[in-house]
């Protein structure tokens, strides 16, 4: 389906990408009849018909466009001899001007600042303003993060070579889902998407792309998305939830978890296999799927796995209902992150979550409340003190969002123990 000329106009113009390249482009003496900004013009012309951006196709669809809209752009231009239309050489020496400007002086395979800023301008023009910006009520500041492969048009080099006619292309492995082996070989890059979701209980947003990166297959994907984000809170777009998969979740917690939590993110996370289950103490404390857990919470909680994909709503149920379980064995949080990540959290007993004999007070409680049949002999801090203090270096990288829902009610996603039903898959 084709787009308005005029809403991509109004896309290129509100991003402010088009002058900040101009001026990177060399002076000409007889001035350019190809601008940047029509360039862009004719590049999103040629995808929004679903077809590839060669700079044949971008030729073919400015000069396809009316007079009137050709003389506007430049595409028409008067020159000595009467009106000269755009020719392709001069698309061709324009795009090639501008690859060199946006472009890294030595390629490692990442996209220059510049061009990830011009990408990142274009894309956050593209959503409506009444998803944008904290006073909007349709507004989210939730995403969703994932990867897929993306092949070059380059053949991939000899066996026994490493140099081919994509120089940044290198080999990478995707899942498949047909017959046959799982995962296969593919030559080019990993291109990284974000898309808006809802916020856990708002309103439907539409599912736009609001961030995206390509490199090559010879870098973590992981960890070229996260400078990406963590650039949004500078361009006075905060971070809320940001569901991703196993394939970031597993990253060490320095290339993914850390940075977006310090951008103020909230990650809901699908928990990898080996991170799953109970992971050590905390001042007695069960960490296990990224929370704290009263010692006493029962095992089987503690090892929930993910719903399967395609479960029933009868299978969603129980599973809301043993996660709304194993939340009510959570400490409650007593404070928020402190400059260096520190808080303090509350045993569940004195929050009022569940009934323990070690809090005389909490067995006031009614008996729909959880009960500690058999506390601990020899209490640890957890179970004595008011308060136990939690560092940053407490399940670093699989911590996730702050659960928020009561027993009685839908869990929020990051009580879905790390692993919500209805989060992405990785094609990666």
């Amino acid at each position: 389906m084709s787009i308005p000329l005029t809403a991509i106009e109004d896309i290129i113009d509100a991003s402010g990408a088009a002058p900040q390249i101009q001026v990177l482009l060399p002076a000409c003496a007889r001035g350019r009849q190809l601008t940047a900004r029509t360039l862009l013009i004719g590049m999103q012309l040629t995808l929004a018909d679903g077809r590839p951006a060669h700079l044949t196709r971008v030729h073919a669809a400015l000069t396809a466009l009316p007079e009137a809209d050709q003389t506007r752009l430049g595409v028409l231009a008067p020159w000595k001899t009467g009106p000269h239309q755009l020719t392709y050489r001069q698309v061709e020496h324009t795009h090639r001007l501008i690859t060199r400007a946006l472009g890294k002086d030595k390629p490692d395979g990442a996209p220059s600042p510049r061009l990830q800023a011009a990408c990142d301008s274009l894309l956050e023009a593209s959503i409506p303003g009444q998803y944008t910006g904290p006073a909007n009520p349709q507004a989210s500041a939730s995403l969703a993060a994932d990867w897929t492969d993306v092949e070059t048009w380059s053949r991939p080099p000899r066996h026994g070579t490493r140099q081919g006619a994509g120089p940044e292309a290198s080999w990478g492995h995707r899942t498949t889902n047909l017959p046959g082996p799982r995962g296969e070989l593919f030559f080019g890059y990993y291109l990284s998407a974000v898309t808006m979701v809802a916020e856990d209980n708002g309103p439907a947003v539409p599912e736009l792309a609001r961030r995206m990166t390509l490199c090559s297959c010879a870098l973590d994907p992981a960890r070229a998305l996260a400078p990406v984000l963590t650039a949004m809170p500078a361009a006075g777009i905060a971070l809320g939830d940001i569901i991703d998969d196993s394939g970031y979740a597993h990253r060490d917690a320095a290339a993914w978890a850390l940075p977006l939590r310090q951008a103020g993110a909230q990650l809901v996370q699908d928990l990898h296999p080996h991170d799953r289950g109970p992971r050590g103490t905390c001042h007695g404390a069960v960490i296990a799927n990224g929370n704290l857990y009263c010692p006493q919470t029962p095992p089987a909680l503690l090892q929930l796995s993910p719903l399967p994909p395609g479960a029933t709503p009868k299978q969603t149920a129980a599973h809301d209902q043993q996660t709304a379980e194993l939340a009510r064995h959570k400490p409650g949080r007593h404070t928020a992150d402190d400059a260096d990540g520190y808080h303090r959290v509350t045993c569940p007993a004195v929050t009022g979550k569940i009934r323990c004999p070690l809090r005389p007070q909490s067995m006031t409680q009614d008996r729909s409340h959880p009960e500690i049949l058999s506390p601990p002999e020899h209490p640890p801090a957890c179970c004595t003190q008011q308060t136990i203090t939690v560092g940053p270096q407490i399940a670093a990288k699989t911590r996730v969002a702050v659960g928020t829902a009561l027993a009685d009610g839908p869990p929020h996603r990051s009580q879905r123990a790390g692993l919500p039903h209805w989060a992405p898959t990785s094609g990666a």
